[in-house]
């Protein structure tokens, strides 16, 4: 029985063998685990074996569960099946979570980067990836913003992630921009659905490199999701996921 460190150290070896690196790997747990992610987020699709898979797929569930998992049956609604959650999403037990893509739906391949896309394909896997250049090879083209796909959440502890690529705002705020934010709340709620999948988090999609300014961005989410439940009368659970203060004011205020 490999113990976590041992797990994390195969799997280093296993990547850097892949890359046909040698490198000096550091002795502590911090530098360690950056090194892991940046191997895993380097990584091209690809297959790997079943050795690997097995392993990784241990030392993330573990990586999850230290952190702690939030159930959304343990969380309090603000209204209508309508929450406010502050916290990783990647630690959210639900139906699906929402991933803010870029247009290739491949995941962050910047090594370690703080965007939400990189966190979700770091800790869901390899698999994610593999799975997500599957689905964009048979569509031949990139994804249109405000457009989704769902997958498998692989090793996270929420069952589906469904990726959509919002707008980049480029100065001025637009109607089209809002239109287009508009569109991958309706495309995710409606996936979600077809999917049977009866609780949803959002994150806050475009408002980081993206652009979008953040209260404009939280309003327009928070109109067409009351406004999507309403006009549908559907049940599906939403939740607001938000990791800074400031955007927890914002949706409180709106909600």
């Amino acid at each position: 029985m490999m113990t976590h460190k041992e797990k994390r150290l195969f799997l280093i070896d296993y990547l850097l063998y892949e890359q046909g690196e040698k490198i000096d790997i550091p002795q502590d747990e911090s530098n360690q685990k950056r090194l892991l992610r940046s191997l895993f987020n380097i990584r091209a699709s690809k297959e790997a074996d079943e050795a690997f898979l097995k392993i990784q797929d241990e030392y993330l569930q573990e990586e999850t569960q230290s952190k702690g998992i939030t159930d959304i049956a343990e969380l309090q609604p603000v209204h209508d099946d309508i929450y406010i959650w502050r916290g990783d999403i990647t630690t959210l037990k639900c139906g699906a979570i929402v991933n803010a893509a870029n247009s290739q739906m491949l995941g962050c391949f910047n090594p370690c980067h703080g965007c939400i896309d990189n966190a979700i394909h770091t800790f869901a896997g390899v698999q994610l990836r593999n799975t997500c250049n599957e689905i964009m090879t048979r569509q031949g083209h990139p994804e249109p913003t405000g457009q989704a796909k769902i997958t498998p959440a692989y090793n996270l502890p929420c069952k589906h992630v469904i990726h959509t690529v919002g707008p980049i705002v480029n100065g001025r705020l637009k109607e089209k921009d809002r239109e287009l934010l508009k569109s991958c709340y309706l495309s995710c709620l409606k996936l979600a659905e077809e999917n049977n999948v009866t609780s949803i988090a959002f994150c806050c999609i475009s408002t980081g490199v993206f652009g979008f300014p953040k209260k404009e961005a939280a309003k327009v989410a928070v109109e067409t999701v009351t406004r999507y439940k309403a006009e549908t009368n559907s049940k599906i659970k939403v939740i607001f996921n938000v990791f800074k203060n400031e955007d927890l004011l914002i949706y409180k205020e709106l909600l």
